[in-house]
C-alpha cells in the first residue's frame, strides 16, 4: 500500500512540474482594445479586399513594412483578402512605442526620481513648532525598463473615402521584444472583427515567452 501512495504521490508531482513549466513557457500578452465600426447599410466587411495605403512620412520606412506584414497575417485570420488590383477598401497601418523606468507595478517613475529613492517631506509654524518627515528607500540597482506599445488599423471604402472600421490596441508590459509584441498586438486590435464591443476592452492572447 505504501508503495502504491508514493508511486500516486510522484505521479501527482510529476503532473504538477508539468503544469507548471508549460505556464512558464507561455506569457499574457493584455492589450487595452477600442474598435469602432461605422460600416454603412448594404456593405460587408465580411472578406473584403484591401490594399495598404502609408502616410508620406511612411513611404521609406522599412518599419512600416514589417507593421504591414504583421497586419496582413492578422486580417488574413479574420477573412480579409489583400488584393492591391481589385481593393475595395484602403488600410492604413499606424504604430509606435516607447521605453520607461518602471516601480515594482509596473508604473513608470515620475521626473523626481533619484538612484536612491529619497523623499523629504517637511513644516513648519512660527514660533519654532514644526515637523519634518524623511522618507529613503536604497536601491541598489536601477529599476526595471519597461515598455509601452501601440498599434491601429483604419479602414477606408474606396468607393466613398469614408472610414468604416477604426481599431486601435496597445500594451505595456516588460518584454523587450517587439516584434511578436506588435504582431500580438495586431491580433487583438483585430478581436470580435467586424462587429466588436462597444467601448475599451482587456483582450488577452498568450505568447511563447
Amino acid at each position: 500500500m505504501d508503495t502504491i501512495v508514493r508511486r500516486f504521490s510522484w505521479a501527482l508531482a510529476a503532473a504538477a512540474l508539468g503544469l507548471l513549466s508549460g505556464c512558464a513557457s507561455m506569457r499574457l500578452i493584455d492589450s487595452d482594445v477600442i474598435s469602432v465600426p461605422a460600416v454603412p447599410a448594404g456593405m460587408s466587411l465580411q472578406g473584403a479586399t484591401y490594399r495598404f495605403e502609408r502616410l508620406p512620412s511612411q513611404a521609406n520606412n522599412p518599419e512600416a513594412g514589417l507593421a504591414e506584414q504583421q497586419a496582413q497575417a492578422a486580417m488574413t485570420a479574420v477573412g480579409l483578402v489583400r488584393d492591391d488590383a481589385n481593393a475595395q477598401l484602403s488600410v492604413m497601418v499606424g504604430f509606435s512605442g516607447n521605453s520607461y523606468l518602471a516601480d515594482p507595478w509596473g508604473r513608470p517613475l515620475g521626473p523626481g526620481w533619484t538612484p536612491h529613492g529619497s523623499i523629504v517631506i517637511g513644516s513648519g509654524i512660527g514660533g519654532g513648532f514644526g515637523s519634518h518627515i524623511g522618507l529613503g528607500m536604497g536601491m541598489r540597482f536601477p529599476p526595471p525598463t519597461h515598455y509601452r506599445r501601440e498599434v491601429s488599423l483604419i479602414l477606408r471604402d474606396l468607393k466613398s473615402g469614408q472610414v468604416v472600421y477604426e481599431t486601435r490596441a496597445s500594451h505595456a508590459g516588460p518584454w523587450s521584444d517587439s516584434v511578436p509584441i506588435f504582431a500580438t498586438l495586431f491580433q487583438a486590435a483585430l478581436a470580435n472583427f467586424p462587429n466588436p464591443p462597444a467601448g475599451l476592452r482587456r483582450v488577452n492572447i498568450e505568447l511563447p515567452r
